[in-house]
């Protein structure tokens, strides 16, 4: 029996990068052997085990025969015979297919340290095009290491499989699991880039391909058109390390504006009720955990009257917090808050300056929670009054709050949303 490091683990400690988890290949053994050796099995599709001491895992080296359409459609063989070279020749790109063995000398059938040095993702074989999840998994690929590109052969292939239909296979667990790692890179736009280079985005997320070419007010997005606006939010909640519910959030904030009207382009007048369908829709059909999905559509309906805070009326202000449930959920409304200032920082034009409604957000936030409910609710001979006394006292707190800031007399109404 004979062990090998593969994959993740040996390519990340040639570029110099901190390795999380090894995966081990063995080769020369079985099943029996493996359980006799105290190994314990994990593995549903395929013999994996995990190591007695360090639970790492350990597969039989196999060889894989398509079978059927999509991610699933294999049938795997392991036994004894198969040798390191046919297990490596299955996987997906060159750079994931290096093995180290037990001395620590490199195995390297397919060049995949030269282009690790060249920075390039190349697949391994035709087989590659068997599965179309390898479509999410470059992409996610290129989110993390960004200064790698994509081979033209390689590109070529993902392109034909997306003209044969092999990523209108996928479940939506699947693309939600490789969005969500993706969106969680340093570099969360290229993976959209490469989805759409490829023709992937139109078929597992139309309504943000339909973003791209839509124009907005250059006044206010310099950059204009709106997929390139979403990609740059996406780096930016990228780059201040906000957590995976603000990303999706980020992501989905605009979608309603591929549905206005091309007569009123480049505005989108009231595009965020529009915008909220569309997330929630998208996270519905993806299988989104609910705290991306509830946010996403939370930020995609507000985040234009989270903009406007300087000239609301207290009344307004309380309304929104108590329709963003903001008193009982406050973790979720301050997420809400990060992800509309990542629309506010994405944008073109250079730098721009600290986004001043969230201070005005959070300080309104803390008055009406300073509110207590209960000692109005003691006072009021009208028990059906208590709502709107409670109401009351939390507009009066906002406002008082706002005077003692010196904000200017609120306004009649609030200003047209582009």
């Amino acid at each position: 029996m004979q062990c090998y490091v593969v994959g993740g683990a040996v390519r990340d400690a040639l570029l110099g990068l901190p390795v999380k988890d090894r995966d081990w290949v063995v080769v020369g053994s079985s099943p029996e052997d493996m359980l006799a050796q105290g190994f314990r099995p994990v593995g549903k599709d395929f013999p994996v085990f995990l190591h007695p001491q360090t639970q790492e895992e350990y597969a039989l080296a196999r060889t894989e025969r398509k079978s059927g359409n999509g991610y699933t459609g294999f049938v795997c063989y392991a036994a004894p015979e198969v040798t390191l070279e046919e297990d490596l020749l299955r996987r997906d790109l060159t750079i994931n297919a290096i093995a180290r063995d037990e001395d620590g000398r490199l195995i390297d059938p397919h060049g995949g340290v030269q282009d690790l040095e060249a920075r390039i993702f190349r697949h391994v074989s035709p087989a590659f095009a068997e599965d179309p999840l390898r479509i999410l998994r470059v992409a996610r690929f290129a989110a993390r290491f960004a200064d790698f590109s994509i081979a033209p052969e390689t590109l070529a292939l993902m392109r034909r499989m997306v003209e044969a239909g092999e990523v209108d296979h996928l479940v939506a667990e699947r693309v939600w699991q490789e969005f969500a790692r993706g969106l969680m890179e340093g570099t969360p736009s290229r993976m959209i880039r490469v989805l759409r280079e490829c023709g992937a985005l139109a078929h597992i997320l139309p309504e943000l391909e339909h973003l791209f070419g839509v124009p907005q007010m250059a006044s206010h997005h310099p950059e204009i058109d709106t997929g390139e606006h979403v990609l740059m939010v996406i780096d930016y909640a990228a780059a201040t390390h906000q957590p995976l519910a603000v990303r999706w959030a980020c992501l989905m904030h605009d979608l309603g504006k591929a549905d206005t009207p091309a007569g009123i382009l480049p505005h989108h007048y009231r595009h965020e009720d529009a915008s909220a369908r569309r997330a929630r829709e998208v996270s519905t059909r993806l299988k989104a955990p609910s705290e991306c999905r509830d946010l996403a559509e939370m930020v995609a309906r507000e985040h234009g009257v989270f903009g406007e805070a300087p000239v609301l009326r207290p009344e307004t202000m309380v309304k929104v917090l108590e329709r963003c449930d903001a008193l009982r959920r406050p973790e979720r409304f301050v997420l809400a808050l990060e992800a509309t200032a990542c629309d506010h920082h994405g944008r073109g034009g250079g730098p721009r300056p600290e986004w001043a409604p969230r201070a005005l957000w959070l300080s309104a936030l803390a008055a009406v929670r300073g509110i207590d409910a209960g000692a109005i609710a003691r006072g009021c001979s009208d028990k059906a009054r208590i709502p709107q006394a409670v109401h009351e006292a939390r507009v009066a707190a906002v406002r008082a709050l706002r005077l003692r800031d010196g904000a200017p007399a609120p306004d009649a109404g609030t200003p047209p949303r582009t």
